[in-house]
């Protein structure tokens, strides 16, 4: 074998070991950064009705800290490597501490939604943190493989040889100390080129930690209570009149709508299922952030067959960032589920939108959109309003929004369903004869079915569900009903709707199941262009 090949065969093993090298000491960089940044990191998130600042830990629990007034509580996440999560309760809307503590412990209840919100906020800061790490790393071994490069391999085998007899002489080496400081300062500038949130403040001192069962030991408590823990000291010896009366409050809203979702079985051969042709959506309205009966709609879908959800809208009471809360609960008790939605007067502003969005809802804006195989146009509210009867018109009246839809309807010629918030906007969809069903809510009370038959165009439908928060005007987040509930079952054949079927509940706790009522229908619809 020639010297020249003996040299390229030799040059091989160093340049791999140069690359794991660079490989090893990068991939170290990015480990350190990463984790480094995700434990330092934290995130301003609405959870329950509460702006929050979430931060991971590694002590293996999820902590709320609620402030000075009330003790916090804990419980463990076991998550691998101990992972855990901070929570630091912050501002909220409301009026009173009492009303506070009460509000929270109806949230508590349905905790799902949010658990969910954190794990996800969790899940994002470490994504960030890897690519950070990752971004590092990268950056740091580019800047060893530049170096390396500059040297040159002369100059290499000089500072190899200085190297090893500064072992036995030690004394200066400029180029040595300018490549550590080359070194150093790349690690630096790895560490700060994309930097995270600063960390979150830790509580100061020792405490200790009791379980609820030991705190309250004459209250009876569900399988979920009995693993959280509360802060032993002063807050919680002045606070246990508030934990006391939280507990109460959740308590009863667990027993309440635990039993109404149960009872749902109890009437089940009630409720029609769904031949091998048909499909069925849940319609819900006017839920006004009553998350409780959130476990008992799904339920009723369940029992019957259903595969998505209609909403006509005004699922919180105010439309404020605080009632997020109310958005992730629904999309957590129908995972799975396609959302068709509209948002109502009391959902107006950015944040109702922006949480349908984020939990994957198809909000309906004025253009037909196919769901589930089914052609829905529809669109949000015109009208703002708050806790009061008063209500700010928006750019468009109802009638306005109406005519508006009804138009792109019959232009369209293939729309199946009309979702609007009010049965105004409603009629001249149904008058079009370009339809076949239009479903609201906002008046607390069904309304329909009612069918008329168009000189020209197909029969339509006009059905207004109940509020299914069981609301009194804009308030339902309650240890039990305010008012009687109810949720729909909308059936279709081949796209179009074929019948109603609802279900209520009563205040007392009972569940009512209306018969099941055939909708008429028209000539197909590709036959169907409507009025001109």
């Amino acid at each position: 074998m020639t010297g020249a090949g003996a040299s390229r065969l030799g040059a091989i093993p160093k340049r791999t070991g140069a690359a794991l090298a660079l490989l090893v000491v990068g991939l170290g960089v990015a480990v350190a950064v990463g984790f480094t940044g995700f434990r330092s990191d934290s995130r301003v998130v609405v959870i329950g009705a509460h702006t929050t600042t979430v931060s991971p830990t590694f002590d293996g629990y999820a902590t709320l800290d609620f402030g000075p007034l009330v003790p916090r509580v804990r419980v463990a996440t076991d998550e691998p490597f101990g992972l855990g999560v901070r929570v630091d309760v912050g501002d909220t809307d409301v009026g009173s501490v009492n009303e506070l503590i009460q509000r929270d412990a109806l949230i508590a209840s349905q905790p799902d939604g949010e658990v969910r919100r954190i794990r996800a906020t969790t899940t994002a800061m470490a994504v960030a943190a890897a690519v950070r790490g990752l971004g590092a790393g990268v950056l740091v071994a580019l800047l060893l493989a530049a170096l390396w490069r500059l040297v040159g391999p002369q100059r290499r085998t000089q500072l190899a040889a200085g190297a090893r007899r500064v072992v036995t002489k030690p004394r200066p080496r400029p180029l040595l100390a300018g490549a550590g400081v080359v070194t150093a300062t790349a690690f630096a500038l790895a560490a700060s080129v994309l930097p995270g949130a600063g960390a979150a403040e830790s509580a100061s001192g020792q405490e200790e930690w009791v379980r609820v069962p030991e705190l309250f030991p004459d209250l009876a408590l569900d399988d979920r209570l009995r693993d959280v823990e509360v802060s032993t000291g002063g807050a919680t010896r002045g606070g246990v009149e508030l934990v006391d009366s939280a507990l109460a409050t959740y308590r009863q809203s667990v027993e309440f709508y635990g039993a109404l979702a149960q009872s749902v079985a109890d009437v089940a051969d009630r409720i029609r299922q769904p031949l091998e042709d048909e499909t069925v959506g849940l319609l819900v309205a006017d839920r006004h952030d009553n998350i409780g009966m959130d476990p008992v709609a799904r339920a009723v879908a369940d029992a019957g067959g259903a595969t998505f959800v209609i909403d006509a809208g005004d699922d919180t009471s105010s439309g404020g960032d605080w009632e997020t809360f109310s958005i992730n609960s629904l999309a957590d008790a129908f995972d799975g589920f396609d959302v068709v939605v509209v948002a109502g007067n009391h959902d107006s502003g950015d944040a109702v939108p922006a949480a349908y969005a984020d939990a994957g809802f198809t909000v309906l804006s004025g253009e037909p959109e196919t769901v589930a195989g089914i052609r829905f146009i529809g669109d949000s509210d015109p009208r703002s309003s708050g806790l009061t009867a008063i209500r700010t018109e928006g750019a468009e009246t109802v009638e306005e929004q109406g005519a508006r839809l009804a138009s792109a309807a019959c232009e369209d010629g293939d729309v199946d369903v009309v979702v609007v918030h009010s049965p105004t906007t409603g009629l001249a969809a149904a008058e079009s004869g370009c339809v076949d069903l239009v479903v609201s809510g906002h008046v607390h009370r069904q309304l329909g079915p009612d069918t008329a038959y168009p000189v020209a165009g197909r029969p339509t439908t006009t059905y207004s569900n109940g509020t299914t928060g069981g609301a009194a005007y804009a308030f339902a987040l309650g240890a039990a009903l305010r008012r009687d509930a109810q949720v729909t079952l909308v059936t279709f054949r081949d796209g179009r709707p074929v019948g109603l079927q609802p279900v209520g509940f009563a205040t007392g706790g009972i569940v009512e199941v209306a018969p099941y009522q055939p909708i008429a229908t028209g000539v197909a619809r590709a036959a169907v262009r409507g009025p001109s």
